[in-house]
């Protein structure tokens, strides 16, 4: 049986990504979610599947339906607001002793404030 290692990410839910490889290259979208086990990620509205469905209760026509499928973590890259480019990102100790993820082109921080 194999054991997997979850994967430490610095891409997280609710980010806007760049797609760098594959048939989704150069678009951007919003991330969905983050599969850690899979080191993968949901793109809004990129990667479309389509998945024939039988009609059910909840959904009584059924038919084909479109959903997103996940992307590999090493195809997207973190989008700098700063510099509108795709960032390497760094991390970054505050004062307060939080970290904070950072741009490495333009040390701008990443993290939204709550």
């Amino acid at each position: 049986m194999k054991v997997s290692a979850v994967v430490r990410t610095k891409i997280r839910k609710g980010d806007l990504v760049r797609v760098t490889s594959g048939k989704e290259k150069g678009k951007e979208g919003k991330v969905l979610g983050v599969l850690y086990e899979k080191e993968s990620v949901v793109v809004e509205s990129l990667n479309l599947l389509k998945k024939h469905a039988k009609p059910t209760q909840q959904n009584s026509q059924g038919g084909i339906i479109e959903k997103e499928g996940r992307i590999h973590l090493s195809n997207v890259m973190l989008l700098c607001g700063n510099c509108n480019k795709p960032a390497r990102v760094g991390m970054k100790l505050l004062a307060d002793g939080k970290k904070m993820r950072t741009c490495r082109r333009c040390g701008e921080v990443l993290d939204k404030e709550v």
